[in-house]
């Protein structure tokens, strides 16, 4: 019997509120615990490790540990370490390396290097039995359990609950602004019948654009490297400030451009640009509070007032994984299985 296709990114999307609950639940006291420890050594500068989504997850953690925490994070350059073989001194730095699976061989072999250069090292992943775990000093289980689409959906939301949780903790907090999550993700996929429009309209798109600015940015890009790698659509992701620095002359009423628009300080640093492109005419999607969608050409409303900022982009990214899923659907595609990819993409 041949399987639905999409049957398993769709379940796996569905799982989504119980993966967030299950982490609040079972996983932030343990969280926590490893945050007073990372705490305690006073860290004095944090450098984030990962490729693909989890690459997403951590720029989000990037902004976390930068407004937060107050303190300098960078995002390393893997090849530096290892390919190159530099061997920078990394002693009171904390190196957090995040990975769905554990397994990619350049992911193991930078954290191992950064511990042997004196880093606090801590994994951040979704297998606690990974060569990743196994080299780093200290471990997260994200908990979303096993993940059988190609695409990552649920191991990203539980990362990034998990580093908002980890970053809460090494500044004292008990991640009780959380607990929405959940109730919220569950409201959110049950709309997923305005998706499913919203997907039939854009089906035949040649490219798309997707912005936002402060923590929407890292769902810019997580959005656009779901559309790329389920429907092969291009798109392109940018921060609403680069965007006017040159891209936004591609910018026509043909390709839709998606505008991720964060309640709070980020979204109102985004006015500019959303502005400009209503100005060019584009065909504006807009995720966000109901008055930007309603200004806009198409879009899906957000209702998060009783959630902080920094905590909204585990619940923006669910709509844009659905729009990934359904066009992909509607393409006559399979999201599932796209094409030349694999589980663990073994880079070195």
């Amino acid at each position: 019997m041949v399987e639905q296709p999409g049957r398993m990114m769709s379940a796996e999307i569905a799982e989504q509120p119980a993966a967030l609950r299950r982490l609040l639940e079972t996983g932030a006291p343990r969280i926590r615990e490893t945050a007073r420890a990372i705490a305690a050594r006073r860290p004095r500068f944090v450098l984030l490790t990962a490729r693909g989504t989890s690459d997403n997850a951590a720029l989000y953690a990037k902004y976390l540990v930068e407004i937060r925490l107050g303190l300098p994070c960078g995002l390393a350059s893997m090849s530096t370490t290892t390919a190159y073989g530099a061997r920078p001194d990394l002693r009171d730095v904390l190196v957090v390396t995040v990975s769905q699976s554990g397994g990619s061989p350049d992911l193991v072999a930078s954290t191992r290097a950064a511990r042997e250069a004196g880093a606090i090292t801590l994994a951040v992943t979704n297998n606690a039995d990974s060569p990743l775990a196994a080299v780093s000093e200290y471990h997260i289980d994200v908990l979303a359990g096993p993940e059988r689409a190609l695409p990552a959906t649920k191991t990203y939301t539980s990362s990034l609950l998990a580093l908002y949780l980890l970053v809460d903790g090494l500044r004292g907090g008990d991640g009780s602004d959380a607990a929405v999550l959940p109730g919220h993700a569950e409201r959110i996929l049950a709309r997923r019948e305005e998706i499913r429009q919203l997907a039939g309209r854009y089906r035949f798109a040649g490219r798309m654009v997707i912005t936002s600015r402060g923590y929407g940015y890292p769902t810019a890009k997580e959005a656009a490297l779901k559309l790329m790698e389920t429907s092969y659509i291009p798109a392109l992701s940018y921060s609403g400030a680069d965007l006017l620095h040159g891209p936004l002359a591609m910018v026509d009423n043909i390709s839709p451009v998606i505008a991720v628009v964060t309640a709070g300080k980020g979204g109102e640093a985004l006015q500019p640009v959303l502005d400009r492109l209503r100005g060019r005419g584009a065909d504006l999607v807009v995720i966000g509070p109901a008055a930007q969608v309603s200004a806009a050409s198409a879009g899906f409303v957000l209702s998060l007032e009783d959630v902080p900022e920094e905590l909204q982009p585990v619940l923006e990214i669910l709509p844009l994984q659905l729009l990934a899923y359904e066009v992909t659907i509607a393409r006559g595609q399979d999201p599932d299985a796209p094409r030349a990819l694999a589980k663990v993409t073994e880079t070195h």
